[in-house]
């Protein structure tokens, strides 16, 4: 369904595999998404070059989210067997910014590297917000819906 990069194996230790795995997956029946996508936890650097390559910030950030956009060219092979997985993208992670949010908003580190994952992926399946407002943009409302839901399930 996904697949998991590390551009440091340091970050296996904030971020690691079965957790995210486990994750995402359930996650991804929720958002919904049915294909499939990559996610990489990056270097202050790496995002920040990114950040500035693709959206004019120089800047570190905590997640990026590139999405294919859907091609209205691309053939229907809902009927046939083989259908090839349909692509929605990739999502890049700063495990370092992840912790001063955590700090910023007084939550655990676990939760805010969920957050970030679950905010990821739900850009990956379309979603939007235009500000960062977590009382009125329909995206975040449903982002703290889906964690609330998880918190048990996952400790944080």
């Amino acid at each position: 369904m996904f697949d998991l990069y590390y551009d440091d194996e340091a970050f296996k230790l904030d971020a690691p595999e079965e957790l995210i795995r486990d994750f995402v997956e359930k996650c991804a029946s929720l958002v919904p998404l049915d294909g499939s996508f990559s996610l990489t936890f990056v270097s202050p650097e790496t995002i920040k070059e990114l950040n500035r390559d693709y959206r004019n910030k120089d800047e570190v950030t905590d997640v990026l989210t590139f999405a294919l956009e859907d091609d209205s060219e691309f053939p229907d092979f809902s009927s046939f067997e083989d259908a090839p997985e349909k692509e929605y993208g990739d999502i890049f992670i700063c495990l370092e910014r992840m912790k001063e949010n955590a700090k910023t908003f007084s939550v655990s580190e676990r939760e805010e590297l969920l957050r970030l994952c679950l905010h990821g992926l739900m850009h990956l399946a379309g979603n939007d917000h235009k500000t960062n407002d977590f009382s009125t943009e329909p995206m975040l409302i449903r982002q703290e819906e889906i964690l609330n839901v998880l918190k048990d399930s996952f400790m944080f």
